[in-house]
């Protein structure tokens, strides 16, 4: 099953904790090989600033896409003011890694 996960940065150190973090971040993502389909950062209305992440991953249940996000270096650097994950389909093109 598919999942969306939605990551808002919190305001003021939220950057900062994201770059710090950022090459563990994506160790962490390489790790968990095609689980994850697609992600990237979500940008600031002048689409240069990251604010938050989007990652679409493989999960059993509900319950695995939440370990995997409670495992993000991400979360543990407390990154994120908050983050919603929800079952999604893809209905329309094609997400190569």
């Amino acid at each position: 099953m598919l999942f969306a996960l939605i990551c808002r940065d919190k305001a003021g150190d939220g950057l900062a904790r994201r770059m710090a973090t950022r090459p563990a971040h994506l160790d962490y993502l390489a790790g968990l090989g095609a689980t994850v389909r697609c992600g990237g950062a979500l940008l600031d209305a002048e689409g240069k600033q990251p604010v938050g992440s989007l990652l679409i991953v493989e999960a059993p249940d509900l319950e695995g896409a939440r370990a995997i996000a409670a495992a993000d270096p991400y979360a543990h650097a407390d990154v994120f003011e908050s983050v919603e994950i929800v079952p999604w389909r893809q209905a329309a093109g094609s997400v190569t890694l």
